[in-house]
């Protein structure tokens, strides 16, 4: 079973496409509403099991502050109006779209900036530092971000967003927290990290395509109506992914050194689609669905994006110094907060 979910897990460019197409034909053979029930389990499903790996410790290690600053000031002063102005761009009569895309833009890092930081042999602890910082300040940035941007087109039940954030993010954090320090305690830290912090990834990617399947399946109608609607999101989110991609390269190269500049385009690029996800789909009700469309469209491309990156690292940033060893993070999964 272990074997089966981490093969998912690790192939997420198959595996997220076929979550989506299943959820397209069971929900245009079947009246999918029974779904919505399933909706508050399968976010605890995908975003618990990840609050369990996070370093929370790691945010207090001193260093790389000017690193951390930047990542930051990107991550919340220009990929979020980045997101909103294409939005606008493509989708000026199509709100949810336009919330869609900015959900997908607003909360930065997630485990993917760990791993791909470290397949491409950059600054791992800096990227660990980045996605703690990353999810605490995005979590509680949204709801505000929400209002000031998306505010005047959708009405934005404030409220809602502060409570369901405290609900799949907060909460989850704190007891994930509580459950790592426990295995540690009963299991020993070699064992945990042997055995069991490789399983929960496994166990998030479960609900990360249970909740596309259902986001898929209510949407099914529209979708089988109009196939077309998932062309037209693929060229706003290669652009938003291309410019990122490019911008935080030229600051990276320019502005730090190999292994920093690395660990700045992953923890400003990769966005945490889960929690995005999460929040159209527990918030915004029946028109959550439309919502997660985008956004489950956004897994595809950035999951291909940052593959695609690391072969072009040595040629972008040169090849990392001969005695650093590459290292072995976990693979690339979702369930990080991907």
């Amino acid at each position: 079973m272990w074997k089966a979910m981490q093969w998912l897990q690790k192939n997420l460019i198959w595996s997220i496409p076929a979550s989506m197409i299943l959820g397209i034909l069971i929900g245009s053979l079947t009246h999918p509403s029974f779904l919505r029930m399933t909706i508050i389990p399968l976010t605890f499903l995908m975003v618990y099991p990840m609050m369990v790996n996070l370093d929370i410790k790691r945010v207090f290690s001193p260093g790389d502050t000017k690193l951390q600053i930047v990542t930051q000031v990107m991550n919340f002063g220009i990929v979020p109006f980045l997101g909103f102005g294409m939005g606008s761009l493509f989708f000026a009569d199509k709100p949810l779209l336009i919330v869609g895309l900015l959900l997908t833009s607003l909360l930065p890092t997630s485990g993917m900036t760990i791993s791909w930081t470290g397949f491409a042999r950059g600054n791992i602890p800096a990227a660990v530092k980045m996605t703690v910082i990353g999810l605490v300040i995005g979590s509680l940035a949204t709801p505000f971000y929400l209002q000031f941007l998306a505010g005047t087109i959708i009405e934005i039940p404030l409220g809602e967003v502060f409570q369901q954030i405290l609900f799949i993010v907060f909460l989850p954090m704190a007891a994930g927290y509580a459950t790592q320090r426990f295995i540690i305690w009963k299991a020993g830290k070699e064992t945990y990290q042997k055995v069991w912090k490789p399983r929960f990834p496994a166990l998030s990617t479960l609900g990360v395509l249970g909740i596309v399947f259902v986001a898929m399946a209510l949407k099914a109608d529209t979708i089988v109506q109009n196939p077309v609607i998932l062309i037209q999101l693929l060229l706003p989110l290669l652009l938003l992914y291309g410019i990122n991609f490019a911008l935080s390269t030229i600051v990276g190269k320019f502005f730090f050194n190999r292994g920093d500049g690395i660990a700045l385009v992953y923890g400003t690029v990769m966005r945490n689609l889960s929690i995005a996800l999460a929040i159209a789909m527990t918030v915004f009700g029946p028109q959550g669905s439309e919502i997660a469309l985008i956004i489950a469209v956004a897994y595809i491309i950035q999951v291909q994006a940052a593959a695609w990156y690391v072969k072009f690292t040595d040629a972008i940033f040169g090849a990392a110094p001969a005695e650093v060893a590459t290292p072995a993070p976990v693979a690339p999964s979702t369930s990080q907060g991907m």
